[in-house]
């Protein structure tokens, strides 16, 4: 154990960054009652939500020599940097989850996986159907992209024909053209399967790009870790930060909050402990994981913004299918 960072378990396993909240022991999920409970939900989509697919597709091609970030949906941007095209946790399918089953999205990907524009860096924050789709990486169009993921999440490219794939542990760092890629800690888990809890590691990505600061949050919850972060990286010029999926009640005693996820509050105090000039809220409004409204995450997540000491400009809200250039972001 003492060759072990602490995230490393003697089996194999990991765990989240030492003084991370822990699972709350009463809470008990039920199928039964989610569904129930997910079935009083108002699922109308505002139509100002999506952008027109013609009007996305004009957008990259306008912005294909500019650095840009588009949502997809989700957690899957595509984020142009110079001459590098990341794309983050493609998922493309209509439901997140294994063959016809889990979850199924009630707004499409802006645009279809065999109309994205060439990728170069596939970056994968962990192994969740809603993150990891292997679907979309058997289809993936780009297979000569380099791929960085945490450890023991390779074997989900390789053996699908992707030859560069890096794993990485918490505090590696990799250059990837004019970009330097750092694997950060985050506070989550991992699971696909009943036997694999854990087993595979998950993080947060840093990219720094010329003088820019970028961090591309994994599924995450608030833990001390992201002081720390703050203090060894920050200020941070943009953070990518998860707002939705986070009220499981009445299965967990509380409501609005979960170990995993960050609420838009949390959300926008993981932004301030990281010294993040800029947040954009991900992970909502496009599949149903938890109970709160569909639409309720970016109406907190703005509304909030100046109480963790952001404009409320400053914390951002994509619509799916919106492309910005970066310039005009930062």
């Amino acid at each position: 154990m003492k060759d072990l960072p602490y995230h490393h378990l003697p089996d194999g396993t990991f765990r989240n960054p030492e003084g991370s909240p822990v699972r709350d022991s009463s809470f008990n999920w039920s199928f039964k009652i989610f569904n129930e409970e997910k079935k009083k939900l108002d699922m109308s989509v505002p139509q100002e939500h999506v952008i027109n697919k013609k009007e996305v597709l004009e957008n990259l091609k306008k912005y294909k020599d500019k650095d840009y970030i588009a949502w997809v949906g989700h957690a899957t941007f595509l984020i142009k940097l110079g001459n590098t095209t990341i794309i983050t946790d493609p998922v493309f399918e209509k439901n997140t989850g294994p063959l016809i089953f889990g979850p199924k999205r009630f707004v499409d990907p802006a645009i279809n996986l065999k109309e994205i524009p060439e990728v170069n860096l596939f970056l994968l924050t962990h192994n969740h159907y809603d993150h990891l789709s292997t679907r979309t990486i058997q289809r993936f169009p780009y297979k000569k992209a380099k791929v960085l993921a945490p450890l023991k999440l390779g074997k989900y490219f390789t053996r699908d024909g992707f030859a560069d794939v890096s794993e990485m542990d918490w505090y590696d760092k990799i250059k990837v053209n004019d970009l330097k890629i750092t694997l950060l800690p985050a506070v989550h888990w991992s699971k696909r399967s009943l036997w694999d809890t854990n087993k595979t590691l998950w993080g947060n990505f840093l990219i720094e790009y010329k003088d820019k600061k970028i961090l591309f949050a994994c599924d995450t919850g608030y833990g001390n870790i992201y002081k720390e972060l703050g203090e060894k990286y920050g200020p941070i010029d943009l953070t990518f930060i998860n707002i939705g999926a986070y009220n499981f009640y009445p299965m967990a005693t509380k409501k609005d909050k979960s170990i995993y996820h960050t609420n838009p509050e949390e959300g926008l105090n993981i932004g301030q402990d990281l010294k993040s000039k800029k947040v954009i809220g991900m992970h909502w409004g496009t599949v149903v994981l938890s109970l709160e409204p569909i639409m309720e995450p970016p109406a907190r997540f703005k509304a909030s913004a100046e109480k963790y000491g952001f404009k409320k400009e400053d914390a951002m809200i994509f619509k799916i299918g919106e492309v910005k250039k970066l310039e005009d972001l930062l």
